[in-house]
C-alpha cells in the first residue's frame, strides 16, 4: 500500500523512516512527521489494546449510533464551564439535568423553568459522588454548629461493597468511614446494620443501587424506614444518598413502581453515570438533590448567562460539553419507551446467560442479571481451578471477563462477572457460553458434554 504526496512522489506505508528507525516513546521527537505516517504509527499500536466490546468486565458504554458520534466529534472543542460562549450547550446540560430529575421523581419540578431541578453533569460518577458527599458533610456541619454541638468528627456509613471513590470521598474530605460488612451469601447491606450504625456524627448513609460486584438493588425503601424508626425515637435524623451509578438508568425503566427514589423523603441527592446505561461514551455523569435547600449556597456558583441564573457546582473546570450532547442525543433518541425497550433487551440477554450457567454443574449463579443486566457467579465446589484460571484463558481467547474476590467478610468467595451492555448481542452471549463451556472442559483435563443450550443457533 502507497500514497500519492501532492508532488508526485510516492510515500510508502510501512518501509519507510517508522518502520526501520524506532520513534521516540518518551521524548519529543527532533522533526516533524507526516500526520497520515503519524496516524498509522498510532493506530497499529493501538491494535494491542483489548476489543472495547468484548470487555465483558466495565459497565461503561462501548457503542453509540453513528450520529450520536457525529454530534460528540462535532462538539469535542467546546468548553463545558465557558457558557457565555456555548449557551446552547449549556442549556442542553439543564435539560438533560430536568429530565434525569424527573425520572428520578424530584418533586417540585416546572416543566417550563430549567432551573427548577438542582443538579449538574459531572465527569462520570466519582466527581458526582464527591459532590454529593461535599453537601452531606456541609449540611450536617451547619446543623451542628446551629446547636451549638461539636462539628470536628463527622462519618459517613456504607457498605465495603462501595466503589472505591467512596474511600476517596472520606479520606480526601477527612470523613470517617464506617463500613458495614458483608458475608458470604450477602454481599448488600441490611437497614438493621444501618439502625445499629448511625449516630449523632453521621452525615448520611449511602445505599446502592446495583453494586459493582454483583448487581444486586439494596433495600434502599427498608433502609430509610429504619432511619425514620431512629429519627422518630429521638435519634439523629440522617439523610440518604443513593449511589445509582449502575441502576440510575436501569430501574426507573424495568422496575418503575420500585421505592428508591425522591419520592421517599430521607433520599436528599441521587447519582447515576450517563456513561454506563445512559448509553453515552465514557466522561459523563450526574447528581441531583431532591430540592435547591438540600445543596448548601455556600457550595454553588451563580453564573449568569442569557439573561438568567444558572448554579454551578463542579470539582472540575474545563471539560467538553460532547458528552452531554452525546446523552441529549439519546434521550431524544429514545425516549422512556426506547429506553424500556433497550433495558429489557439487555436484561433478556443476562437472564438467558445466567440461566445457561446455572443449568451446569460448574457454577452457582450469584447475580442473575434481573436487577440489572450484570451477572456474577463463582465455582461450585473445588473442580481443581479457580475463577481466576477461567478470566484467564477467556482472555487468551479474546473475552475479558474479570474475576475478583468478594468485599470485608466474604473475601473467601470469588467469583467471575459479566455485564451486558448495549452492542452485546444475544449471538455473542451464546458464543461466549460456548467459550466459558470450552475454558472449563480445557482445565478439567479431560472431555466433556456440553451444557445445555440455551441459545439457538
Amino acid at each position: 500500500m502507497t500514497d500519492t504526496h501532492p508532488d508526485g512522489t510516492i510515500a510508502p506505508a510501512y518501509t519507510g523512516r517508522l518502520a526501520n528507525d524506532p520513534v521516540p516513546a518518551l521524548r519529543l521527537p527532533t522533526d516533524r512527521t507526516d500526520p497520515d505516517a503519524v496516524y498509522r504509527f498510532v493506530h497499529d499500536e493501538l491494535m494491542l489494546d483489548g476489543s472495547s466490546r468484548l470487555n465483558l468486565a466495565t459497565f461503561v458504554t462501548t457503542y453509540m449510533e453513528p450520529q450520536a458520534e457525529k454530534l460528540m466529534a462535532e462538539t469535542f472543542d467546546k468548553n463545558m464551564i465557558d457558557k457565555d460562549e456555548y449557551p446552547a450547550t449549556a442549556a442542553i446540560e439543564q435539560r438533560c439535568v430536568n429530565m434525569v430529575a424527573d425520572l428520578w421523581n424530584a418533586p417540585n419540578l416546572d416543566a417550563t423553568d430549567p432551573s427548577s431541578a438542582t443538579g449538574v453533569s459531572t465527569i462520570g460518577s466519582s466527581e458526582a459522588v464527591m459532590l454529593a458527599g461535599l453537601a452531606l458533610k456541609w449540611q450536617w456541619r451547619a446543623r451542628r454548629q446551629d446547636a451549638g454541638d461539636d462539628a470536628t468528627r463527622p462519618n459517613l456509613v456504607l457498605g465495603t461493597n462501595v466503589q472505591v471513590v467512596w474511600e476517596k470521598f472520606c479520606r480526601y474530605f477527612d470523613v470517617e468511614p464506617k463500613y458495614l460488612d458483608m458475608e458470604p451469601g450477602r454481599y448488600v447491606i441490611t437497614p438493621d446494620q444501618v439502625r445499629d450504625a448511625v449516630d449523632e456524627n453521621t452525615i448520611g448513609v449511602v445505599a446502592i443501587l446495583g453494586t459493582t460486584f454483583t448487581g444486586e438493588l439494596e433495600a434502599v425503601r427498608e433502609i430509610t424506614e429504619a432511619l425514620d424508626d431512629v429519627a422518630a425515637a429521638g435519634g439523629p435524623d440522617v439523610p440518604v444518598h443513593v449511589d445509582a451509578a449502575s441502576g440510575g438508568f436501569v430501574v426507573p425503566f424495568l422496575d418503575p413502581d420500585l421505592l428508591w427514589d425522591f419520592r421517599l423523603p430521607r433520599v436528599k441527592s441521587i447519582n447515576a453515570s450517563g456513561h454506563k446505561y445512559g448509553l453515552t461514551y465514557p466522561g459523563l455523569g450526574f447528581v441531583v438533590w431532591r430540592e435547591s435547600q438540600d445543596l448548601p449556597d455556600d457550595l454553588v456558583f451563580h453564573v449568569n448567562y442569557l439573561g438568567g441564573d444558572m448554579p454551578t457546582f463542579t470539582l472540575n473546570f474545563s471539560r467538553p460539553g460532547n458528552q452531554v450532547v452525546g446523552q441529549y442525543f439519546n434521550f431524544l433518541r429514545l425516549g422512556r419507551r426506547g429506553y424500556t425497550d433497550v433495558m429489557a433487551s439487555l436484561r433478556a440477554t443476562a437472564t438467558r446467560v445466567a440461566g445457561r450457567l446455572a443449568a451446569s454443574d460448574t457454577f452457582d449463579v450469584i447475580g442473575d442479571g434481573v436487577a440489572l443486566p450484570v451477572v456474577a457467579f463463582a465455582l461450585r465446589g473445588d473442580p481443581g481451578f479457580t475463577v481466576f484460571d477461567i478470566s484467564h484463558e477467556l482472555r487468551a481467547r479474546g473475552w475479558q471477563v474479570p474475576a475478583y474476590t468478594m468485599p470485608a467478610r466474604a473475601e473467601d468467595v470469588s467469583v467471575l462477572r459479566i455485564v451486558v451492555r448495549e452492542g452485546f448481542s444475544a449471538d455473542l452471549a451464546r458464543q461466549l457460553c460456548d467459550a466459558i463451556d470450552e475454558v472449563v472442559t480445557s482445565l478439567r483435563g479431560r472431555d466433556g458434554h456440553s451444557h445445555a443450550r440455551a441459545f439457538a443457533h
